[in-house]
């Protein structure tokens, strides 16, 4: 595979059959935007009164099971929270799996193992489907505004076809390599924020220490090397202590146990990871596992 991988933005495409699977904080407007976008969407969740509200906004169908969901679609996409929920919603007679038709595409938006992906990839071309797995980054901001990035594993053909689906909430969907490869970069990709969130939280809590005005110390140093998109959008919030937005401590934590679950096994070394690991546990035991990760400045502000 070329070394260099563009990211494409892909325009909308002709209505399709599709299933959505799942309806949380990212899930739900994603769908959304398939409806928008004009594509024939069943919606499932595991919680029915939330897949309610989401037919009662936008119109459409929901579905008992996600077998149900599945039927005759052309694509079934799904958000839920961890492997165990994935395998849950796939897998058995009430599965997705079980109601798709052959020849059609599964593409996962969960953040999940690299093993769970090449898993299910084997299962479902096993039973004449597809499987893609295509994690996401932009956090719920990026869902709601259709801005998502996404990362994905899989077959090029596989890719292509869905690709420009996932264009209506994407703001570049870019193929990454075989099964698997997509949930290695989202790896990446957590092990890149941690450690950028941990240095901003210690430059700041410097900076408020020496006595410095931290909002015009971050004027500052963003027009410079230091720039950074958590500094530009979490840097005067970490400041004031506000994390009542964003990504979630609690699912900060299970990404990074993937990560270094898949570097036990692969051999890689991350010991800042490891370390702003237990970081984010201290922030969990001081009631933060719904704060936002820039919440790691927490441990530096305690009365």
């Amino acid at each position: 595979m070329s070394a260099a991988i563009a990211a494409r933005h892909y325009e909308p495409v002709p209505a399709r059959k599709i299933a959505f699977i799942g309806l949380g904080v990212m899930g739900y407007p994603m769908a959304a935007h398939l409806a928008r976008a004009g594509h024939n969407v069943t919606v499932y969740n595991r919680t029915s009164d939330k897949a309610s509200r989401w037919v009662n906004e936008f119109g459409h169908a929901k579905a008992d099971t996600p077998r149900a969901a599945a039927h005759n679609a052309d694509f079934v996409f799904s958000c839920v929270g961890n492997d165990d929920d994935l395998r849950s919603v796939v897998l058995g007679d009430n599965g997705a799996f079980a109601g798709m038709p052959a020849g059609a595409v599964y593409v996962d938006h969960t953040t999940t193992s690299a093993e769970v992906a090449r898993e299910l990839s084997d299962t479902a071309k096993r039973c004449g489907l597809s499987f893609i797995d295509a994690p996401v980054s932009g956090g719920q901001a990026g869902a709601v505004n259709g801005a998502l990035t996404i990362m994905c594993g899989g077959s090029a053909s596989d890719f292509e076809a869905s690709a420009p689906v996932m264009g209506a909430y994407a703001r570049a969907v870019t193929h990454m390599g075989n099964s698997g490869a997509g949930q290695l970069c989202k790896m990446v990709n957590q092990i890149c924020v941690a450690g950028v969130l941990q240095g901003l939280a210690e430059a700041i809590a410097f900076g408020q220490t020496a006595g410095l005005d931290i909002d015009n110390v971050l004027s500052v140093i963003s027009k410079g090397a230091a720039q950074s998109w958590q500094m530009e959008h979490r840097g005067h919030t970490m400041s004031k202590q506000e994390f009542d937005f964003g990504f979630a401590v609690d699912w900060m934590r299970k990404d990074l146990g993937l990560v270094l679950d898949e570097a036990r096994r692969n051999g890689a070394s991350l010991p800042t990871t490891a370390l702003i690991d237990q970081f984010y546990a201290e922030v969990q035991k001081m009631g933060g596992g719904r704060w936002d990760t820039s919440s790691l400045i927490a441990r530096f502000q305690r009365p």
